[in-house]
């Protein structure tokens, strides 16, 4: 007569596989979670928008008028009449340039002032238009009031 084994569960070494692919499984998902990844750069392109705008406002506090596109993009400008401002604040999350550029466009960020032609010499920049444009969809900025 033989005896019977029985089987009551699973062994140590199948549990162990079950956890270990879980493991791997759930360590795709959050590595891989776009989404997530999307919304701390746009969480960013906020911080960075902010800050911008409030260096312009404290420009504009002390001149009387804001910066040209020109002015912004220029690095020494900058660094003469906006010492608080760091350079990588210019630069979108995904973008590959510390530039400013006129129009809203995607891995940029947007500034713009009133009127158009506006040189602070001849004719004082009296307003702005600040925009991020968001992977969420939107955009996000300041808009001067003037």
């Amino acid at each position: 007569m033989t005896a019977l084994k029985r089987n009551n569960g699973f062994s140590a070494i199948e549990l162990l596989i079950v956890v270990v692919v879980i493991c791997i499984l759930a360590t795709l998902v959050f590595v891989n979670f776009d989404g997530v990844k999307k919304k701390d750069r746009d969480t960013t392109r906020k911080q960075d928008i902010s800050d911008i705008h409030n260096q312009l406002e404290a420009y504009y506090a002390q001149n009387g008028s804001y910066p040209t596109l020109n002015n912004m993009n220029d690095s020494n400008w900058r660094l003469t009449n906006m010492k608080n401002l760091k350079s990588d604040e210019l630069k979108d999350p995904l973008g590959k340039s510390q530039t400013l550029v006129a129009a809203p466009q995607n891995s940029a960020y947007a500034y713009s002032v009133t009127p158009p032609k506006c040189d602070n010499s001849s004719v004082d920049c009296s307003g702005y238009t600040l925009t991020a444009t968001l992977e969420g969809g939107g955009t996000y900025g300041f808009q001067s009031s003037e």
